[in-house]
């Protein structure tokens, strides 16, 4: 099939079967049964043929960047598989958002420095989403749901948020049996994002799917600062399981809900490397994406540890 997407690439760019064949040594007819069979794969048609021209048809229009896009990440791929045989070297620029490039990310980059001692990382921890192309950027932690674009994307982990507040909140106050109990409680928001967050105090089969209209004494467009608030027994946090594991874990936070999927089921965010296609340091920056993935671990750990604390205490 990549010998044939090859033929279709260069069909698409120079409209004529004839030269085609010319150009890889083909009969007209060989071109042409290839490019039938690549339509009989697809399940549909790529070109209007006349006698003269040929043009794409509205789907192969729509094709042509896929096919692009396939080829470039079968040569990354080899590159990248070259480079697995020699000691890589050179820099890699990285952005992550704040927080997550802190606590997560860091870890991970010095665990890689050490295995790649001629390596050189430019760490850029910003909340900023940064065009890649502008800022030279190679690789970019993105975290919850990624629009339509032409970047390669390779999910590093899921990405849910949870429930939380504090024993001593619980204990005042009362472990709020369901979801739709999180309404008679003082609940710690995130400032202006309660309705454009997707899954944000959205719970599966409650309330529609929609998200409760909780409220509370506080809120912040920190998340770092809604966590201390909740750690301070101040009320109930929603917020991503890598931002509360550590809390969880040492008894400072009390997962709720366990039993219920935090976030609806249509709603599918998770933790993203970004990167461009095309770029030169493609196979340096596919060898840290895999560094990231065997780094966090399947589950992440942070998900694990949260697992296992559950697991433990239910046997207490």
């Amino acid at each position: 099939m990549l010998d044939a997407i090859r033929l279709f690439l260069a069909v698409a760019e120079l409209g004529n079967l004839s030269k085609v064949a010319k150009l890889y040594a083909l009969s007209v007819s060989s071109v042409s049964r290839k490019i039938d069979a690549l339509e009989a794969e697809l399940g549909f048609q790529l070109f209007h043929r006349t006698s003269r021209m040929v043009l794409l048809t509205d789907s192969g229009a729509e094709f042509l960047p896929r096919a692009r896009l396939i080829l470039q990440e079968l040569d990354e791929a080899k590159m990248a598989m070259s480079a697995l045989n020699a000691d890589p070297q050179g820099l890699l620029t990285v952005t992550a958002p704040s927080i997550f490039g802190r606590i997560h990310l860091a870890p991970a980059v010095m665990s890689f420095l050490r295995r790649y001692p001629l390596m050189e990382i430019d760490v850029n921890v910003s909340d900023e989403v940064l065009d890649l192309s502008v800022h030279r950027v190679d690789v970019a932690i993105r975290i919850g749901k990624l629009p339509d674009s032409d970047l390669i994307a390779t999910q590093l982990a899921p990405f849910q948020r949870l429930v939380c507040a504090s024993p001593e909140y619980l204990e005042k106050y009362g472990m709020p049996a369901t979801p739709a109990d999180l309404l008679k409680h003082n609940c710690l928001t995130i400032k202006g994002k309660q309705t454009t967050v997707p899954g944000l105090w959205s719970f599966a089969g409650v309330n529609r799917n929609q998200p409760l209209a909780v409220r509370g004494s506080f809120s912040s467009n920190d998340i770092n600062f809604l966590l201390q608030a909740a750690l301070d027994g101040i009320g109930v946090v929603h917020l991503a399981s890598w931002l509360v594991s550590d809390a969880i874990v040492k008894g400072q936070l009390v997962c709720l809900f366990s039993d219920v999927p935090a976030t609806p089921a249509k709603i599918q965010p998770g933790i993203h490397a970004v990167r461009m296609p095309g770029r030169s340091h493609a196979a340096k920056a596919q060898l840290f994406i895999a560094h990231l993935r065997a780094a966090f671990g399947e589950p992440a750990y942070w998900d694990k540890a949260i697992t296992d604390t559950r697991k433990a205490t239910a046997h207490l």
